[in-house]
């Protein structure tokens, strides 16, 4: 069939006129693209050759209450290897293995990656300076240093447990430094460079430095010098008795405020791979369940006094040393008992059938109530992981036997922190608070301040009238009972012991074996601190009293001491007890002579310095408290002299 011209000149026609049709729709698009989507091709481009060294921000810095610096960066730059731009990788290996002391394989393996960037692992993090120039005077293509920083812990493991430690990637993994993590780590800076396919750096492009955010400053509620009083008291029991572990704690009774907080065995938060992680993964003031013994008899005599059920001094009650319930002898601590007692004395003495008899008095519904509401059974909310909430008896299956031996801490399971704030609202007046260690944020560039706890009221638990009574009552155990080794002459101390035989793996209690515990509130007319130590399994005397409440005591006496809070009067003095040496207060020689004083003070341990008649000066000084017997020493000189 013959096509005429006519038809061929209209295809020719129509095929321009459809070629010119898909010209202007291309060049329309390439306008669209160029005029209204070139910045985001441009940006896909750039996403596509762009290429980031990272770099850490610093982390933030962890202070203790006054402002002393628990942790802080020191700058410890990392080796990275970029794959694509390392031209020899084998020499590349060898020469870094030896500066790095890493296998030469291992590095190989690293660095013939199919990725942009690897950090080259364990070696080629966290260099010291010395190693970084080393690596850095190579001058390996592909090779960079990346700006790195490495924790430090300046007082080493004081508060180890409570401050934790960061990873090798900037990251928090335990303690404090995990809970704050996202505001201490700040944000990622890095260089950004264009590299083309291969990886190879794209001439004549600039590079782009993206700065890192550093993290923020937390200010905790702790205290580095009653840290250390606390942790220098832990360490001389830990190696005097020997036990198998050791806590304690020490908080502001009207705030919450966690001053210290320790656990033993300790480690090095800046070498904790060094340790076993039962070491540094149990804090024990948070983590560690036990029966808590008759530290936790201070709740039922609240509960008690609450209730109208007692009153200490005018009644009575008999101890034979034992007691039946419910076919069940349960048994005092002193064989024999203690006889006839008031129940102040009851309290005094630790008395197991006494508190019996205030826990049948209170009943299990009222007891049990108190005991919740002082917060047994649930977490206090202490900003720290792994806390445990304890273990109590389950109201509908309490029997007498079961509330008998919850009156005197047997049968239940708490946390120290618990008793600590349970004891801290029994002598605050009443209030349960919220114990917390962060106290504010402060951004580092401006100052700026964030807080993140105040003191917090959970609850009221008794009344003032009976908080007073309660501390009425455990300032006379220190003085004339069983806490008596816990007795500070110039201030008020109050407490109470704890002796709790330790539950075995199959149920059954573990004979000769006992976590002996105290704890304590001072002073005791206006309590300002609590302190709690437990020491778990002491080789050799297992009491609460002959372990323990020194331990408290000496705590006590030199944090408030240092914390400038005043000696008190008005106090029970203490009942001396063989053999404990008597303390005396030094009389005032001066002005007397030796004549006079050997009357007056027989038996006195003088020692004489200096001619003259009369005594001119003295040490210690008039009024001071000495033990009895202790030397006295004195200046004698003439009229008008003076001592040196």
């Amino acid at each position: 069939m013959r096509v005429s011209g006519v038809t061929i000149r209209r295809r020719i026609l129509f095929i321009m006129m459809l070629l010119v049709f898909l010209y202007v729709i291309l060049i329309g698009r390439l306008g669209y693209l160029q005029l209204y989507r070139g910045d985001w091709l441009l940006a896909k481009a750039e996403d596509l050759w762009s290429r980031d060294i990272p770099f850490e921000g610093k982390r933030g810095r962890i202070l203790d209450r006054n402002g002393n610096v628990l942790a802080y960066n020191v700058s410890t730059p990392s080796v990275l290897a970029i794959p694509a731009q390392i031209k020899d990788k084998e020499e590349t290996a060898r020469k870094l293995s030896a500066v790095l002391n890493m296998d030469e394989k291992k590095i190989y393996e690293q660095i013939t990656r199919n990725e942009l960037h690897v950090y080259l692992r364990p070696g080629g993090m966290k260099l010291t300076q010395e190693k970084a120039r080393e690596v850095e005077s190579l001058h390996l293509p592909g090779i960079v240093l990346s700006e790195d920083s490495s924790r430090y812990y300046p007082y080493g493991n004081l508060a180890a447990h409570v401050l934790g430690f960061a990873g090798i990637d900037n990251q928090g993994l335990m303690g404090l430094e995990l809970v704050y993590d996202e505001n201490l780590r700040g944000k990622r800076g890095a260089i950004s460079y264009y590299s083309n396919a291969k990886g190879g750096v794209m001439p004549n492009q600039p590079s782009r430095y993206i700065p890192p955010q550093d993290g923020k400053d937390l200010v905790t509620s702790l205290d580095v010098k009653v840290q250390q009083i606390l942790e220098r008291e832990m360490e001389k029991a830990w190696f005097t008795y020997s036990p198998e572990s050791m806590l304690g704690i020490v908080v502001k009774a009207k705030t919450g405020e966690t001053l210290a907080m320790a656990s033993y065995p300790t480690f090095d938060p800046a070498n904790y791979q060094d340790y076993s992680s039962e070491v540094y993964n149990r804090n024990l003031p948070i983590w560690r369940m036990y029966e808590p013994g008759s530290t936790f008899k201070i709740i039922t005599l609240a509960a008690a006094l609450e209730e109208g059920k007692v009153n200490l001094t005018k009644e009575h009650f008999y101890d034979p040393g034992y007691v039946k319930v419910a076919g069940v002898t349960l048994h005092c601590w002193k064989p024999g008992g203690h006889g006839d007692e008031t129940f102040l004395e009851v309290v005094e003495n630790s008395c197991n059938p006494g508190f019996i008899e205030l826990g049948q008095r209170v009943g299990k519904e009222k007891l049990f109530r108190y005991i919740r509401n002082f917060g047994f059974g649930e977490k206090t909310g202490i900003d720290l992981r792994g806390e445990a909430k304890g273990i109590l008896f389950d109201l509908n299956k309490m029997g007498p036997v079961e509330l008998a031996t919850t009156s005197f801490g047997q049968g239940v399971s708490v946390t120290p922190i618990q008793q600590v704030m349970a004891v801290a609202a029994a002598v605050n007046g009443g209030k349960l608070l919220t114990p917390y260690l962060g106290k504010e944020w402060i951004d580092p560039k401006t100052g700026e301040k964030e807080e993140i706890h105040q003191p917090t009221e959970k609850r009221t638990v008794i009344s003032p009238e009976t908080s007073k009574q309660v501390r009425e009552a455990l300032e006379s155990v220190v003085a004339k009972g069983t806490g008596y080794r816990a007795y500070v002459d110039e201030y008020r101390v109050g407490g109470k012991t704890g002796t709790a035989q330790k539950v075995g793996p199959n149920g059954a209690y573990l004979p000769n074996n006992y976590i002996v515990s105290f704890i304590g509130v001072a002073p005791a007319d206006d309590p300002e601190l609590v302190a709690y130590v437990a020491v778990d399994h002491p080789q050799g005397v297992q009491f609460g009293g002959v372990v323990a409440a020194p331990i408290v005591g000496r705590i006590l006496e030199d944090a408030l001491r240092y914390l400038n809070i005043p000696p008190r009067k008005g106090g029970i003095p203490k009942e001396y007890r063989y053999p404990d040496p008597k303390l005396i207060a030094v009389p005032d020689l001066r002005g007397m002579n030796l004549n006079q004083i050997r009357l007056s003070y027989y038996g006195m341990n003088l020692e004489v310095e200096g001619k003259g008649e009369k005594v001119i000066s003295q040490s210690p000084a008039p009024g001071t408290k000495i033990t009895e017997g202790e030397k006295i020493r004195v200046y004698l000189g003439d009229n008008g002299s003076s001592s040196q």
